[in-house]
């Protein structure tokens, strides 16, 4: 059992590594951060069956609808960063840059 919970600590923080090596791009930047919520929404899933508590069957579904969100609006967010400038860096999205 603790080699699941290593693993999936190691696939997080493989994750928040390259959310933050790879910031210039939207599309990177975004698919780590599925690789975030994957990894937590698996550890919270593993970890609500082992503990075998009620109350907390329904935090995953809640885990994976907000990652269902922050998807959806993270595409949409690339959509129109890439219609309106052309490419998806992430340094577009600063409304204050001259």
């Amino acid at each position: 059992m603790p080699l699941i919970y290593t693993s999936l600590t190691l696939a997080f923080s493989l994750s928040l590594l390259g959310t933050l090596m790879f910031r210039s791009h939207l599309m990177s930047t975004l698919l780590c951060l599925e690789g975030m919520m994957l990894a937590i929404f698996v550890t919270t899933s593993i970890s609500t069956l082992s503990t075998h508590n009620n109350l907390s069957f329904m935090l995953p579904i809640i885990i994976l609808v907000f990652a269902a969100c922050e998807a959806a609006v993270g595409l949409a967010l690339l959509v129109t960063i890439s219609n309106s400038y052309g490419n998806d860096y992430v340094q577009n999205l600063n409304l204050l840059q001259c």
